[in-house]
């Protein structure tokens, strides 16, 4: 059969059964163009995690509570009690972590926010602070527009005080308002606003402009109830110690809570890059089951 004779069959074949020709062609466009768009989203989503991260700071080590998580039944752990102030006092002391440069314990959650008639859902972390400069400012690069951060003072006395975002300030008191000196309540207690921040967006996973900012003090005594941390965050000196920095920090914590066998250990330690890589190889995965979703849609489309 020449090449002539099967061009005309086909064509023949194509033009007596149009509708299931339409159907066949539309199917395998629509599979190339899903596949390109899992690609596109795929590579998308990993450059916001990485920008993300990254505005964190290629120093800074977190220690979290719970094992680390292997699979969906590990997850769970992440939430457990183990961090709390005996680990911030050992990780503080400079001949345990001597390449420490800050240390800071986080603590989070939702709370109900109002101010006379309105109401609004916004996160709470607390963070800590030094004598001479504020410590959660300097981790996360934090400017206020208006006002200040609070103090070692602060911390110290569970000062009912708030740094606000900018679209907390906007919810509670309005587009241009001054908010600086007025009440916000918080679980049945006033809080006095400090500062607001300047427009941040989202750096690692916290919209900032969506938060309020407290002592960490003031948010485990007045707002979630806790005596224990959800995270506690380490600022390596320079990033050449910063695995040092990691070792140091296992083994402080292995000796606080008496473990000797790291596959019991109640919590896990993670460099930004180590975050980065483990939600990497989570995206990668993803985009390949849709990869895979796509593909069966084209295979079906081309022989249909």
């Amino acid at each position: 059969m020449t090449f002539p004779h099967t061009l005309k069959t086909s064509l023949t074949g194509l033009r007596t059964h149009r509708l299931r020709s339409f159907l066949t062609i539309l199917g395998i466009v629509i599979g190339i163009t899903a596949i390109m768009l899992v690609i596109s989203l795929g590579e998308g989503a990993q450059e916001l995690i990485l920008d993300q991260i990254q505005g964190m700071g290629t120093r800074t080590i977190v220690a979290i509570p719970g094992r680390h998580p292997t699979g969906p039944s590990d997850f769970a752990n992440v939430f457990l009690d183990s961090l709390k102030e005996r680990d911030l006092a050992n990780l503080s002391q400079k001949s345990n972590v001597p390449f420490a440069a800050e240390v800071m314990p986080v603590v989070f959650g939702t709370a109900r926010l109002s101010s006379g008639s309105e109401t609004y859902q916004a996160t709470v972390l607390g963070g800590g602070s030094k004598e001479k400069d504020n410590i959660m400012q300097k981790i996360f690069d934090l400017y206020p527009s208006e006002g200040e951060f609070f103090t070692a003072d602060d911390v110290r006395s569970r000062s009912a005080v708030a740094v606000i975002g900018d679209k907390v300030r906007r919810e509670l008191f309005g587009e241009g308002s001054e908010p600086l000196g007025r009440k916000v309540r918080i679980n049945q207690r006033n809080f006095r606003v400090i500062g607001v921040l300047a427009p941040k967006g989202q750096v690692s996973f916290f919209n900032f402009d969506d938060m309020v900012l407290t002592p960490y003090t003031t948010a485990q005594h007045y707002i979630l109830g806790r005596k224990y941390f959800d995270r506690i965050i380490v600022s390596a000196d320079s990033e050449k110690h910063l695995r040092a920095t990691v070792e140091d920090i296992t083994r402080t914590l292995r000796a606080a809570h008496n473990i000797t066998d790291p596959d019991k250990e109640d919590f896990f330690v993670e460099t930004q890059a180590d975050l980065a890589e483990r939600l990497k190889i989570i995206t990668n995965a993803l985009t390949l089951f849709l990869d895979a979703v796509a593909g069966i849609s084209l295979f079906v489309g081309g022989i249909g």
